[in-house]
């Protein structure tokens, strides 16, 4: 039997074999990362959970964790129970920097319910009539009909974070795109669906262990890209862009919930409670829903500023 370490590379692994160290700035500290070496630094090692302010010392315990999970769990279930019996329709958004958790994320919500009527998007880069069209358009074709629960796995909001940093459209579609969200988004709203945005906020700490553990990975190597590398040394750019996209798309009607996403346990449970909070489903059970810790979830740039 071959061991891990044996496993062959992706052709995205093979890609970034032959970088050199990367030097970056990391806090108030210049850093040399070298994500071919399979020994993780000590400084990241060491202090990944606990960066950027994250308020825990440690991971959510398993076992509270698993347990608290799928009581959540159930009470999607329910939840989606209820959608199919009054044709409600239920629209979430998944935002956040490369290996933020998104994926996992969405996995946990949709774990048990059934898939015929809960649908994920995850869409590959535009095609050539799909870029002639309205910006929109093709994120609208997978909006949920009556008694849907529709998740995106990054969405719309390309265009406010990827695609200015890495010069994939102009400052003037940009700032176009600033202007026309918010609009765009009330008529969702307005519309009837029920919708929310998260932003799941990860340190640059926690962003290089997980892509250090992505690139050594036997089973999740496929994950890592030259594009992952690319937006490595991008992270002050990419941070610009958050900021200005939370602070002109939030609104009354639209806002952004941000969850603070170095734990990806205390991040699913924030997310599910979140949604099952917000709808008032048959059956729904507050005991066992319990309340947001407001240690991690939030509204909005003051939030995200905290």
């Amino acid at each position: 039997m071959k061991n891990a370490d044996d496993a062959p590379e992706t052709a995205a692994a093979k890609e970034t074999a032959g970088l050199t160290p990367l030097k970056l700035k990391v806090g108030d500290k210049d850093r040399l990362f070298d994500i071919n070496n399979p020994e993780l630094p000590d400084w990241i090692d060491k202090k990944a959970l606990r960066s950027g302010g994250y308020p825990y010392d440690d991971k959510m315990p398993s076992k509270d964790y698993e347990e608290t999970l799928e009581r959540l769990q159930i009470e999607l279930v329910k939840l989606q129970a209820w959608m199919q019996a009054t044709g409600h329709r239920v629209l979430t958004l998944f935002e956040g920097r490369d290996a933020a958790g998104k994926g996992g994320t969405i996995n946990a919500v949709r774990e048990y319910m059934n898939p015929r009527t809960a649908r994920n998007v995850a869409l590959t880069k535009p095609t050539e009539t799909e870029r002639g069209q309205w910006y929109y358009q093709r994120y609208i074709s997978h909006f949920p009909t009556a008694g849907e629960f529709v998740t995106f796995d990054r969405s719309w909001y390309n265009r406010a974070g990827v695609e200015p940093v890495m010069g994939f459209c102009t400052p003037e579609e940009h700032e176009h795109f600033l202007q026309e969200t918010p609009r765009f988004e009330k008529q969702i709203v307005r519309e009837g669906i029920h919708f929310f945005k998260f932003w799941l906020d990860t340190s640059q700490e926690i962003q290089l262990k997980r892509f250090h553990d992505r690139r050594h990975s036997p089973l999740t190597n496929w994950k890592f890209s030259p594009m992952d590398v690319a937006g490595i040394s991008k992270w002050d750019a990419y941070t610009e862009m958050r900021d200005l996209m939370v602070k002109r798309t939030h609104t009354a009607e639209t806002p952004w919930t941000i969850v603070k996403a170095n734990d990806k346990r205390r991040l699913r449970i924030a997310v599910i409670r979140h949604i099952l909070l917000a709808l008032p489903y048959t059956g729904r059970d507050l005991d066992v829903i319990g309340k947001p810790d407001k240690k991690i979830i939030g509204e909005g740039p003051k939030f995200l500023k905290g």
